[in-house]
């Protein structure tokens, strides 16, 4: 499957002007490339009740999964971008439940583009920030 990156760190750019993040400051941006060739976005959405907060990573996956895809190929990440360039890299990436969440739905290799400073983009794939993973495969 072709993948544009720069389209989809584009889309989770936009993405990140609509979260919700009162507390942390902290605003986050996804968009989520699925096997169907879809694009889906989401931001991060905060609460008072800090453990009901959900991240940009699962609002763009189950809006995704709602609209019935099951399979996902790349997703990009981009936060604040009032950041240092190291904590920019650091605190994009996304947290363990996402990738737990992602790896439900992930192709193999599902690409991960982490949005940096001035441009950048880090690449990695979900298997490399998840490795030796449990998924719905385990389960019978």
């Amino acid at each position: 499957m072709q993948i544009d990156k720069e389209l989809l760190i584009e889309k989770a750019l936009e993405a990140r002007k609509m979260s919700y993040s009162p507390y942390s400051h902290f605003q986050v941006g996804a968009a989520i490339l699925t096997e169907s060739g879809k694009i889906y976005t989401g931001a991060n959405i905060e609460n008072a009740s800090y453990g009901a907060t959900i991240c940009a990573e699962r609002t763009a996956a189950v809006k995704a999964i709602f609209e019935g895809e099951r399979l996902f190929a790349a997703i990009a990440i981009a936060g604040s971008p009032e950041r240092t360039a190291e904590e920019d890299f650091v605190y994009s990436y996304p947290c363990g439940i996402c990738r737990q969440f992602l790896r439900e739905f992930a192709l193999p290799d599902m690409a991960v583009y982490i949005k940096g400073p001035e441009n950048e983009i880090k690449e990695t794939t979900l298997s490399e920030l998840l490795p030796d993973s449990f998924g719905p495969e385990h389960l019978g």
